[in-house]
């Protein structure tokens, strides 16, 4: 993980406000997909509650789209493993990354 990635939760202004939020960590994790296993049935894409996957554009050997984290989403993943656990292939696993601290911006 290059530098220190900064994660922004926007928060309104309307509600309760957490006091110290920037003294969590937030879990960060990669998924890694076994494309030559995947067989391209989406419950791993369907399942994720961030939406870090989407199908990729090409197809495996057996002509299957696989699933590819989304751009400008490498960071998003929250290490849950849903994505591991509905995989009937067992073809994707999630690899904890060190994790960063929340960055709070308030907008109204």
């Amino acid at each position: 993980m290059p530098g220190r990635v900064s994660i922004e939760v926007v928060m309104p202004i309307k509600g309760r406000r957490p006091l110290n939020l920037s003294r969590f960590l937030k879990p960060v994790g990669r998924p890694v997909v076994n494309i030559n296993i995947c067989k391209g049935c989406g419950f791993c894409i369907e399942f994720c509650p961030v939406g870090v996957l989407e199908f990729s554009e090409g197809v495996n050997v057996w002509g299957y789209q696989y699933p590819v984290v989304r751009k400008d989403m490498e960071y998003a993943c929250v290490n849950c493993g849903m994505c591991e656990r509905v995989c009937p292939e067992l073809a994707i696993e999630v690899v904890e990354e060190p994790p960063v601290p929340y960055e709070v911006r308030w907008v109204e």
